[in-house]
């Protein structure tokens, strides 16, 4: 019994008491085949669309053209160890979440700032680790420690899981960083539970829109949004589910502005490797 309190404890305490009813849908719009296979992080910022891969590609900030799906790479002077998402400050430094954490074994999870006018260079690394995990591996009623999911407001960096606990219900636990160098525990500030489907509703990428009232989530085909949050209460904002149709694996969201967004998929056979918009209602 030990092992699953970690994946239901937060429910009673930060539930996402908002969520809004299924049934709204918002239709993507097609705009490119991208040229990255494994796209796993989007960042739009001073008019330029950014990009990253995950774990067994190239360490390299890609900036992309939306239009045509090519790209320009940078070697960024860090590992790629299992880079997961990518955000950006109201100043316009680019942050890369090295947070993936498929096993839940990991202890040199890390955040590495660049600059757009040098983007190979790394000028801060901030580290964490979660101070709720004891086992490396987690059990696996305990996996809920892996996070593809990261955005930057007001001086912290905020990670969404992506939660692989064995008979999960879904629970997203959200914990902060500072953002300034050093090693730092998250502290878990909410949770809200998406649906026990991880295909569907694992979350998998994350980002909050430029006048910070909205955080958008994506997922195999569904896009989160919270709003009505106060300060960086996220969990007691409302949350409302938008079907976006077919199953594929989603794992990049950005704002282009407060109400229009960019998502990504990653290739997979015949689908996906492809840039969408989206105008929110």
């Amino acid at each position: 019994m030990r092992l699953i309190i970690p994946c239901i404890i937060a429910i009673g305490f930060y539930n996402c008491g908002n969520q809004q009813p299924a049934g709204n849908s918002l239709t993507p719009k097609e705009i490119s085949k991208l040229k990255l296979k494994e796209i796993s992080g989007l960042e739009y910022v001073n008019n330029t669309l950014w990009g990253i891969e995950d774990s067994g590609n190239e360490n390299a900030l890609y900036k992309i053209d939306p239009q045509t799906g090519t790209h320009t790479a940078y070697v960024v002077d860090a590992p790629n160890t299992d880079w997961e998402d990518i955000t950006a400050d109201t100043q316009g430094n680019l942050y890369i979440a090295d947070t993936g954490n498929n096993d839940n074994d990991r202890r040199n999870l890390s955040i590495i700032k660049v600059k757009p006018q040098d983007p190979s260079k790394v000028v801060q690394t901030t580290t964490f680790y979660y101070p709720e995990q004891k086992d490396f591996p987690a059990k696996k009623a305990d996996r809920n420690f892996d996070c593809e999911g990261m955005l930057e407001h007001n001086g912290y960096f905020y990670l969404f899981s992506k939660n692989r606990c064995f008979n999960s219900d879904g629970t997203v636990l959200i914990h902060k960083v500072p953002n300034k160098p050093g090693n730092f525990a998250a502290e878990k500030v909410g949770s809200f539970i998406s649906c026990d489907n991880f295909r569907r509703c694992a979350i998998a990428g994350a980002d909050i829109s430029p006048d910070g009232k909205t955080v958008a989530l994506i997922s195999g085909d569904k896009l989160w949004l919270i709003t009505n949050f106060t300060g960086d209460d996220f969990a007691k904002g409302t949350l409302t589910p938008y079907d976006l149709g077919e199953v594929t694996q989603k794992e990049s969201v950005c704002f282009t502005d407060n109400k229009t967004l960019y998502i990504a998929d990653e290739k997979s056979k015949k689908e996906g490797g492809k840039l969408y918009t989206i105008t929110l209602k």
